[in-house]
Order: C-alpha cells, then structure tokens, then sequence
C-alpha cells in the first residue's frame, strides 16, 4: 500500500476507508482522503500510540492491518492470470488488449473486504426499473425513501461502500411486491466492471437473481459479465468489443464510459496500458 494523506486519491483510500469503517470509524468511503477519514486515522494512531500526523505510512498500515487482519474475506475470488488469459482466448482478443482494458475499466478490485461484491445504488435507475414494472413509484415517495427514490440521477445521496447494501435493502423492502426486488437489484451496478443490473437478460442470465448471485462468487465473474457487456452493446454501429480489436481505444471508451471519457482520457490511458502490456 502506498502512503497516504490528506487528499490523496485513488483505490488504495477506498481500502483504506473501508478498513476504518470495519474498526468502526464514521468515514464516507470514496477514493478520495478526506477530513473525515484523516480524523479517524490521527485517532486510531493515537490508540495505537504511533505519531499522530494523519499520515498513513508503512507502520500506520501494519497496525490497521495487524487490527483488521480477521475480517478480510474476499482474497480467494480475485481474478487470476489465467482468468485473463482464458478470456483473451474465448474472445480472440490479444492478452495485451484484455489486461488494458481490465486495468482502465475495473474499478480495481470487485468485492469489499467484507466478502460482498462492490457496488452503487442509483435511485433514478430505480424509479425507472419500477415505471416499467408497472409501479408508480410516486405513490412512494416519502422522506423516509427520498434517498434510495428519485426521478433524477443525483449523487447527494450516496454512502459508498457497505453503505450501498443499506440502501440497496432499504429500497427492496419498500414493498412486498416482487417488482420491487428486482428493481432494487437491477438499479445497482455491480462488482468490478459496475455492470449495471437491468443489463442481466441482455448478457445471458435468466432473472436479476442469478445475475447477482454470480457477482458474489468470483471475479472472474465480473469479467464474464463484462465480456458478455461489451459483446452485446453496440456503439457507433459495432460491437464495443469490436473497437477493442481494431484498437480504436477512443470509440471503446466513448461507448463504454459515455461522454465524460474524454474528461477522464480513458482512450489515452487505455492505448497507454495496452502499449505496456505489449513490450512487457
């Protein structure tokens, strides 16, 4: 793990915000080091009897892991090269393009350290998922609800992490009503490519529980579903996986991540990473 500090960036302040929500710090989990999360790490070196100075160095690190060392359970479903080499092979593409593409589009690792696969509530995309259910989902709304139900894609209500259960089963439990299961879960993204859950007949799975289910066995799970993504999603009158293997990382990255790509410069950093790969 790299040090750390305040607004540091990146997916090791996720790990590391987890961690402290799991000792249980009051810590929004992001990838970004906030006030937040440098109080609760200048406490936890305080009881820890470390210099206090909010930074998160290599003995700030062993202690948190030394005291955190029980509750990571998700080590055995990371995706192996193998994984990625029986993927290149299924999809003929080259192992160089398939270790780019899952470099820059994962979200670096599926599951958090509790065992579950990392996902994000979207409210909007729930309202949506009950209209085509049959569901007026005005009848309710209420302030008790009006965090997991809206009609507009807002991030105000986002907690991150194991947060996003509380309010993926929050959101289920509105109602007995099957439609309101299966909304909930389809209005989540999923594991470490974020494959959005009302995809799940789209990429091959007969309900939005069997979709589910294999998000929680393995990584490389999360790259089938992927696989099955970009097989079946057409951008710019091809296949997206078809931009990949004409290496036309611009067109790939538009139509995986949307406009904001060119924000990000996800076709840059993935022509980046696939040159790597490539001399490597």
């Amino acid at each position: 793990m790299k040090t750390m500090r305040y607004r540091s960036k990146g997916q090791d302040v996720f790990f590391l915000e987890e961690v402290l929500v799991k000792l249980g710090y009051k810590v929004y989990i992001s990838e970004f080091f906030g006030r937040d999360t440098e109080r609760a790490v200048k406490d936890f070196q305080q009881k820890q009897l470390l210099v206090v100075d909010g930074i998160v160095g290599p003995k700030t690190w062993s202690k948190l892991i030394e005291a955190q060392k029980d509750i990571i359970t998700f080590n055995d479903k990371l995706l192996s090269e193998k994984d990625i080499e029986d993927f290149a092979t299924h999809h003929n593409l080259e192992l160089a393009m398939v270790k780019a593409v899952n470099e820059i589009e994962s979200n670096g690792k599926g599951f958090l350290i509790c065992g579950r696969p990392r996902i994000l509530f979207e409210g909007h995309v729930f309202w949506r998922e009950l209209e085509a259910r049959g569901i007026r989902p005005m009848d309710y709304v209420s302030e008790k609800t009006k965090d997991v139900l809206y009609k507009k894609w807002t991030k105000k209500y986002y907690r991150g992490g194991s947060g996003e259960y509380d309010r993926l089963e929050k959101s289920a439990g509105i109602s007995d009503k099957p439609a309101f299961h299966e909304s909930a879960y389809s209005a989540a993204s999923w594991g470490s490519f974020q494959i959005m859950g009302f995809h799940y007949k789209n990429l091959g799975y007969v309900s939005i529980d069997q979709f589910v289910a294999k998000m929680y066995e393995h990584e490389r799970e999360h790259l089938t579903a992927f696989g099955a993504f970009i097989t079946t999603t057409v951008f710019k009158g091809k296949p997206l996986i078809d931009w990949v293997k004409i290496k036309n990382w611009t067109r790939f990255a538009e139509g995986y991540n949307g406009p904001g790509y060119k924000k990000n410069n996800y076709d840059v950093k993935l022509e980046k990473a696939y040159k790597k790969y490539s001399t490597s």
